[in-house]
């Protein structure tokens, strides 16, 4: 997939395309659809498929005291973009200035970057200054410009309760499932792998460690199911299965929230600043502190064996 930082640096006469633009944050079921509609109608018409998106979000520039925790980096969209077979990307920088640029002249500077025949957004679409452009200003222009518009309207099922506000809703209590659900693919974590406290080892559980990132969103505090991956550059290695606790480890006085996942059964793996990728399938139980350490060892056996029975059915449901 090709990737251009900017409208200014899109190549000329890269020949037509079909665009949609967003922020795609989480890029969950409803983002799935515009996307699919965007590449099913460059198929059509034997064009490019090009989603234009915004780095960082526009609330960090325009109301940063209220900026809603991200559900995926930036590398983590434009990874699904190519999962969900777009054929190129667009990253436009948002600060001040873009934040300022009137709808209309957004839509000329696109259009002259990405001559598209056809643009697909939702049909609630806003943007420009004050969220003053709409579907209706893109077919007007449309019709100027030479290309067509589609906004979709919301369909029943997964893709109509889909939005990042919900998913984060579901996050924040700890429900991964649900979340997973409106998303259509699992909840994941990214992040170098720190050492820690060695403590996980000593009690016969080694933790890959990765510190919550500011500005992201995370899983309520608690135990989890779910995979760990090792990602990067050219890498395809094995997701593997992994018991995984988010919070403070209060058994041991309050430490910085983190994210550490024990990868079932393996003591011989060496993850230290290596970027990893944990998945969240199901929640075992809540953040507890116990009475004495081999209470919580006594737990964290039963913690394993019920984590070894969601992702038995994780694997079988495909």
């Amino acid at each position: 997939m090709q990737r251009w930082r900017d409208l200014s640096e899109v190549p000329r006469g890269i020949g037509p395309t079909v665009v949609t633009i967003g922020v795609f944050d989480g890029v969950h079921r409803g983002h799935q659809r515009v996307i699919g509609r965007t590449v099913e109608l460059a198929r059509e018409r034997g064009a490019r498929a090009v989603v234009v998106t915004f780095d960082p979000h526009p609330a960090a520039v325009v109301r940063p005291d209220a900026v809603p925790p991200l559900l995926a980096t930036l590398d983590r969209r434009i990874e699904l973009f190519e999962e969900y077979a777009a054929d190129a990307v667009v990253v436009i920088p948002f600060d001040k200035e873009r934040s300022r640029e009137a709808a209309e002249d957004f839509v000329r500077e696109l259009a002259d970057s990405l001559a598209p025949v056809a643009i697909v957004v939702g049909d609630d679409f806003r943007f420009g200054f004050k969220a003053a452009g709409d579907v209706a200003l893109l077919r007007r222009l449309g019709a100027e410009l030479g290309f067509q518009v589609e906004g979709l309207a919301r369909q029943d099922g997964p893709a109509r309760e889909s939005s990042s506000t919900a998913v984060r809703q579901r996050l924040e209590n700890g429900d991964v499932a649900e979340a997973r659900a409106l998303l259509g693919h699992t909840f994941r974590v990214d992040g170098e792998v720190v050492e820690g406290a060695h403590r996980g080892r000593e009690l016969g559980f080694p933790t890959a460690n990765v510190p919550a990132a500011a500005g992201m969103a995370l899983t309520a505090d608690g135990v989890y199911a779910g995979w760990l991956r090792v990602v990067g550059p050219g890498r395809r290695e094995p997701r593997l299965p992994a018991a995984i606790s988010v919070g403070t480890n209060p058994q041991f006085g309050q430490e910085p929230r983190r994210v550490e996942s024990y990868v079932l059964d393996r003591d011989d793996l060496e993850l230290y600043g290596l970027n990893v990728a944990v998945e969240f399938v199901d929640r075992v139980r809540g953040q507890e502190r116990f009475d004495s350490v081999d209470a919580l060892v006594h737990q964290m056996h039963d913690d394993v064996e019920r984590v070894r029975e969601i992702l038995a059915a994780d694997e079988q449901a495909g």
